[in-house]
């Protein structure tokens, strides 16, 4: 179940017997350890030693510490039952310990064995008897190593268990389904070994008769494989001083561990962890930690005197003295050769009952501010290293007053405990802000970082995550430049959250982007991504509104799948929700998607959220829908002050899930900045075409650029008429720069190729491309659009 290493001493502590397990355990074969004081073979804790000096030491312990193995020195986590035995024991045996890796019961589990053998989890290979009914069965909740049996544990239970014929194996089968019981039943529980009742630490070196030693109690129930620590048990305080004091002890470090826990930011765990030091168990506690772990910076690693600490919590009951000494946020390196550095070394504590004015001098130079620092000598020292997860995070310093004894056994069991348990803390909140911090990060890289700036319409947005790092996922929202002055807003939710929503999120984000550029209607925009949503996987859902504003039609398309419905705001300020057929959110197929077309005057703002906004316990989304409109009906105010208004509704700054909010101000282009004409297909088009931009540029005041929009005007318009079919349509818009549209009925579009030196076409858009800012083609309601972009 658990495999312990059996450890024999003699009188003089030394080693006369050596396990297989023990030489696993700690690395050192039986040849080498045999005759050898257990002490000078293992590099074991100071504080521990005693426990394995029979002569000095007679009491039962248990406990754990950290062991390096002799052969690499790998840190081994050691869980430790010692029984010291009377003096005439027979063979002069004075002492037998158990040990067991308790690294290896966290990872592995207890497993259940026969012999030297790891049983299997299968009975796949057991040989079946006649009848066909299996009449063993190893129970695979007990054995986690898999489904192989390379030693062929399974046939060797299966041979003795087996009856020795097959009419016995006959009767049995019988009996067995006739009864519906098993015909073998084999139940066995196995206990570690137990714990004393009053466990003595081996501080106490006192050398008592084998008859003072307490009984033992009765087995008590092992803790599960998961535990990082065996520990002490708790008894009820029986009569007399001494067991109400542990009893009192024990009481407090219940609730000293739950002030502790309390809180996921790391200082405060540090400094919660000091106040409960003081005064009950040290006169000074001062937590250090590692810079890198202070400042959230990255996890820790290797440990060298040049290595950065920062003091982060100090406590005392003198602040006269100790206030300007030791101040608290000090950034400081400790020198070679002190405790601090020791202890963050080896991941063991260090305690001076007493400090010498030597020690007293070097650690007040390495541990005060100014010199001299505040008197240590006589004082009683503790270092005790702050450990999470196999790595030392910094250290814990505690002072005690001469007039005070030094540390027991208990004060260093109890400081132990309180040390580790803030350890956990402060490395649980730092995976914790770590998470966060990624998943926000991810978030942003993924979310727009400023508004576009288009012809005809302004946009702002607003974006809150949710106040759990659990609840951040996958809202998004994008306003997207489209040819033809037009603009495409997206807003969406992915289902669920975490890294793995905020990651759909961007797939979808880029597959909109993607998408919109090919000129798609808001329909066939949306069945697209339900196409790519169900093929990235079944867990790929969200809600998805869709919409292309027009400032020159002054109109605005919109299809929905499954998200909430936009709110339209006039000019005047009313509000209205637009209704929209619902869809089914993206990822769900088989659902149909509708474009619907809405005229927009100008000066109108259109509000796109998410349901953080609007949904809460005491409100559903229909009452929320109500709300924002009576929230957005005001006189017309800036893009911002209307977002602001919008996010009131929250009443928190830290909402419980995402909130994605987009305005749209829907300005439209005016009249006179646009010009269209229809053009006859014929070879005399082409001069009319050059003419017309030209007169249409000097009312603007814009004949700086007429050469070089003629020249392109005309390439255009050869191009339509030589490659295109029907009417050719022109049209002029001037606003941030100048764009010229050339559209005919013709559905094939043209393409950017290379020409040979003697060919004599192909080098129009070779021209286009060199002189405009940007072109592009889309497909038009009737055929397609060839378009050029000239700054202006």
């Amino acid at each position: 179940m658990a495999p312990l290493a059996v450890v024999v001493l003699d009188a003089h502590g030394r080693v006369t017997h050596w396990s297989g397990v023990a030489a696993e355990l700690f690395g050192v074969d039986r040849p080498r350890a045999v005759g050898r004081p257990l002490t000078g073979l293992l590099r074991l804790p100071r504080e521990h030693r005693g426990a394995f000096e029979p002569g000095a030491f007679a009491h039962v312990w248990c406990g754990t510490c950290q062991v390096p193995r002799v052969d690499d020195g790998e840190i081994a986590e050691v869980a430790w039952w010692v029984y010291p035995l009377h003096a005439d024991a027979p063979g002069g045996v004075r002492l037998v310990a158990l040990a067991a890796d308790m690294r290896r019961l966290r990872e592995e589990g207890p497993g259940v064995s026969v012999r030297d053998t790891s049983a299997a989890a299968t009975d796949e290979e057991l040989p079946r008897p006649v009848s066909g009914v299996r009449l063993l069965w190893v129970e695979p909740s007990l054995v986690p190593t898999g489904g192989d049996d390379p030693a062929g544990l399974g046939r060797r239970l299966a041979a003795l268990l087996r009856p020795s014929d097959a009419a016995v194996a006959e009767r049995i089968a019988a009996r067995v389904l006739a009864m519906g019981h098993p015909a073998v039943n084999l139940s066995v529980t196995v206990r570690l070994p137990i714990v004393p009742h009053r466990a003595v630490g081996p501080g106490d070196l006192r050398v008592r008769p084998p008859a003072a030693v307490p009984e033992a109690a009765g087995p008590q129930r092992p803790d599960p494989p998961g535990r990082t620590r065996v520990p002490v048990p708790i008894p009820r305080p029986r009569q007399g001083e001494e067991a109400m004091a542990v009893w009192d002890r024990l009481t407090f470090l219940g609730e000293a561990g739950e002030h502790i826990g309390s809180s996921l930011d790391h200082l405060q765990a540090c400094r919660a962890l000091a106040e409960v030091l003081v005064p009950r168990l040290a006169d000074f506690a001062a937590v250090e930690l590692l810079e890198r772990v202070a400042s959230d910076d990255e996890p820790p690693g290797r440990f060298d005197e040049h290595t950065l600490m920062r003091r982060v919590a100090v406590v005392h009951d003198d602040a006269e003295r100790w206030i300007d000494a030791v101040p608290q946020g000090r950034a400081l390196r400790h020198p070679r050769g002190t405790p601090f550095v020791e202890v963050m070394r080896t991941g063991r504590p260090v305690h001076i009952p007493r400090v010498t004015g030597r020690q007293a001098e070097r650690i007040g130079a390495a541990f005060a501010a100014r010199d001299p620092g505040p008197p240590l000598a006589g004082r009683a020292l503790l270092v005790v290293p702050l450990i999470a997860r196999g790595q030392v995070l910094g250290t814990c310093t505690l002072l005690r007053r001469p007039d005070r004894p030094a540390f027991d056994r208990l004060d260093l069991a109890l400081i132990d405990e309180l040390a580790r348990g803030a350890a956990l803390c402060v490395d649980n909140g730092r995976l914790y802000r770590r998470e966060v911090r990624l998943v926000r990060e991810l978030q942003r890289a993924m979310l727009p970082a400023d508004p576009p700036r288009t012809a005809g319409a302004r946009v702002c947005f607003r974006y809150l995550p949710a106040g759990q790092a659990a609840q951040v996922g996958g809202d998004w929202f994008d306003a997207i430049p489209l040819p033809g002055c037009r603009l495409g807003i997206v807003i969406g939710d992915v289902m669920g959250h975490g890294v793995t929503s905020a990651a759909v999120m961007g797939q979808l984000r880029t597959a909109v982007r993607t998408l919109a550029g090919q000129d798609l209607r808001p329909d066939g925009l949306l069945r697209e991504l339900d196409g790519l949503a169900r093929r990235l996987g079944d867990d790929c859902l969200a809600t998805c509104l869709y919409a292309v504003y027009d400032p020159v039609a002054r109109r605005c398309q919109l299809a929905n799948a499954g998200h909430l419905p936009p709110v339209l705001v006039s000019p005047d300020g009313g509000g209205s929700v637009l209704r929209l057929p619902p869809g089914l959110p993206i990822g769900v197929g088989c659902g149909p998607f509708e474009t619907v077309e809405v005229s927009v005057p100008d000066g109108a703002r259109l509000i796109l959220c998410t349901d953080g906004l609007l949904e809460r316990r005491d409100r559903d989304i229909e009452r929320g829908l109500a709300e924002l409109c009576g929230r957005l009906a005001d006189p017309p105010r800036s893009l911002d002050a209307t977002c602001d208004a919008a996010l009131g509704m929250l009443g928190a700054p830290a909402p419980a899930d995402d909130v994605a909010l987009v305005a749209v101000g829907l300005d439209g282009i005016p009249a006179e900045h646009v010009a269209s004409w229809t053009l006859e297909p014929e070879a005399s088009m082409v001069g009319r075409a050059r003419a017309l931009a030209a007169s249409r540029l000097a009312e603007w005041g814009l004949s700086g650029v007429a050469d070089t929009v003629q020249l392109l005007v005309s390439e255009l318009v050869t191009n339509a008429l030589v490659h295109g079919a029907g009417a050719v349509g022109m049209r002029l818009i001037k606003c941030d720069a100048l764009l010229c549209e050339v559209s005919d009925d013709g559905h094939e579009l043209p393409r950017l190729c290379h020409t040979d030196p003697t060919a004599e076409s192909g080098r129009g858009l070779h021209l286009v491309s060199h002189l405009a800012e940007r072109w592009g083609t889309r497909r038009g309601d009737l055929g397609k659009i060839v378009w050029f972009e000239h700054p202006l």
